[in-house]
């Protein structure tokens, strides 16, 4: 449940949704910086973070999910949310893997889907990243991330990893700005380094 509404979950081992006490820590920080953002979910699982950024004011939500059935209850939460928001904010969800979709790069993704006038034009203030937790790619997704011009100076990157899992080691064109921990789950806040 999402302040009354019911949101699905995918059936199967292969997603797990991130925890209430998680998604409520992560309001919580950002507090009011929510409203009018624009946020890229990627390996987006049932849609949550993006219903939860919709529900607090974003004006988008580009969701990305690879696998097929989990897209489908992706789109259908976030597209709920989206309806019955005060705000009328713009959801995508893309069924495709997200190395793949971060290498088209933000301008060419614009130009291909020929989207024009959206809200994202230069880059997203919020990307959400939680990957599975037995896949390690992180590093080549953040660097894919400042390569295709996703994000921009003052953006934000959380991302989501277990603590039972090995080290974490952040590409030096990256900064941690916040890290917290709640039970095994581990949240990185992270910024680019761009002059």
């Amino acid at each position: 449940m999402l302040n009354g509404k019911r949101i699905n979950s995918p059936v199967g081992e292969s997603t797990r949704p991130t925890a209430a006490i998680v998604r409520e820590a992560i309001i919580n920080i950002l507090k009011g910086k929510i409203h009018n953002s624009n946020w890229l979910d990627l390996y987006s699982g049932s849609g949550i973070i993006g219903c939860e950024a919709i529900e607090h004011g974003a004006n988008s939500v580009l969701a990305i999910e690879a696998n097929r059935k989990t897209f489908k209850t992706c789109a259908s939460n976030l597209n709920k949310i989206a309806s019955s928001s005060q705000g009328k904010a713009i959801v995508k969800s893309i069924n495709t893997d997200v190395s793949k979709f971060l290498k088209y790069g933000l301008k060419k993704y614009l130009e291909k889907t020929l989207q024009k006038n959206v809200p994202f034009n230069y880059g997203f203030e919020y990307v959400y990243l939680d990957p599975p937790y037995k896949e390690l790619n992180y590093t080549s997704i953040l660097n894919e991330l400042l390569l295709g011009n996703w994000v921009m100076k003052e953006s934000l990157v959380i991302y989501e990893f277990s603590k039972e899992g090995k080290k974490i080691n952040i590409p030096d064109n990256w900064s941690i700005k916040y890290q917290k921990a709640y039970g095994k789950t581990g949240l990185l806040f992270l910024t680019p380094n761009l002059a």
